[in-house]
This record gives structure tokens, C-alpha cells and sequence, in this order.
């Protein structure tokens, strides 16, 4: 086998590598040059196993723990941030599949981290927060799994978030009863909770 053609991609610092004509990998530029590839270099199966399977999966492990030292991340995210970055999806797999071995990666304790943090920052309910992990990539069990550990109340919650934005107004004026409901309905409470708390603060 031999490396006929290769195309740098200068943005992304990653060289793509093609083996008889047929793409074959893609590999970081300072990974290429340490590993002394080069354009018509002939290269044994053995050597092409060698920098899937190792020099590859390393190369994006590290860089997926540099991500991670910034903020903690899901699987999908940091898989989607390796892609991004140029890896073949098989080699970010690979890599991320290592890093839950570890325990570097871990669905679970992102979702309850997650879970607890965006609860300090923006009042929503159980269902809104199981939509924004989902959309993180997050497995649906582990979702439902976090959302039932979580102690938080949606009717507290609502309430509690109520009376930070409407506490000081007349709700009993209908423009602005219909703005409470608006406000609570998009944050993800239920009408039968929104419409409860609604009720309790017309009564105060």
C-alpha cells in the first residue's frame, strides 16, 4: 500500500491521508510529521492498524480531555467536538468510549451536574430540562433517572419563580394574569401547575 496523495487542511491543523487512491485517514499535522508519513511512502497493514487504533484514538483522547478541562461535557458533545475538529467518527468513538472507561466521561454525573446548575441560573421545569439534556445527546434512561433523583418541585419551583417576576403586580388584572401564564408556560410548567400557582398568588 501506498500513501499517493495527502490534503492539509491548515485550519483544523489536520492532514487527510489517501492510501492507493482511496481516502484513508485523517491524522493531526504534528502526528503526521512525528510519524514520518509523507506523499508516496509505502506503508505495511501493521503500520495502517498502528495509527487507527493508537496513534488516532491517543491523539483525539487528548484532545477531548483538553475540552474537558475547560467545562464538563456529554459523550455527544465531546464525539460532535472531535468530528468537528477533524477526526473520522469511528477514531472519536474510539476515543470517547475510552474516556468513559475511565471515567473521564460520564452521562450520568453530567445530568445531575447539569440538572442542578441550570436550576440555580433559569427556573424551568422537569420536562424542560429533560428536553435541553436530550438535545445534549443524553440517553432517555439516564434522563428519566436523573429527573426522578432530582429534588426539585415544578409546582415550588413555578411558584418560587412566580413571585420573583409578578410578586410586586396585581394579577388580578388580566393582562397581566395572562403575562404569569405566558411567562410560566414557556418556561415548561404544566397549565395544572401554572394555573395552581396562579391562584396562590392572587391570594396574597
Amino acid at each position: 500500500m501506498t500513501i499517493t496523495a495527502v490534503e492539509k487542511n491548515r485550519e483544523k491543523g489536520m492532514v487527510r491521508v489517501f492510501i492507493d487512491d482511496n481516502y484513508s485517514f485523517s491524522i493531526p499535522e504534528q502526528d503526521y510529521i512525528s510519524n514520518k508519513l509523507s506523499e508516496n511512502m509505502v506503508i505495511s497493514e501493521e503500520q495502517l492498524s498502528f495509527i487507527r487504533e493508537k496513534v488516532l484514538v491517543r491523539s483525539a483522547r487528548e484532545r477531548a480531555v483538553r475540552y474537558l478541562t475547560f467545562k464538563d461535557r456529554s459523550e455527544n458533545e465531546i464525539l460532535r467536538k472531535l468530528i468537528d475538529a477533524g477526526f473520522d467518527k469511528t477514531v472519536a468513538q474510539n476515543a470517547v468510549n475510552e474516556l468513559r472507561t475511565i471515567g473521564y466521561l460520564d452521562d450520568t454525573r453530567y445530568a445531575m451536574k447539569y440538572l442542578s446548575e441550570r436550576i440555580r441560573t433559569k427556573a424551568l421545569s422537569k420536562k424542560s430540562l429533560g428536553f435541553e439534556l436530550k438535545n445534549k445527546g443524553i440517553d432517555k434512561d439516564i434522563i428519566e433517572k436523573a429527573l426522578s433523583e432530582f429534588e426539585t418541585d415544578d409546582y415550588e419551583v413555578a411558584l418560587r419563580e412566580g413571585k420573583r417576576k409578578f410578586g410586586k403586580y396585581d394579577l388580578n388584572d388580566k393582562k397581566t394574569e395572562q403575562r404569569a401564564y405566558r411567562f410560566l408556560l414557556h418556561r415548561g410548567f404544566s397549565y395544572e401547575i401554572v394555573n395552581k400557582v396562579i391562584k396562590e398568588m392572587k391570594k396574597e
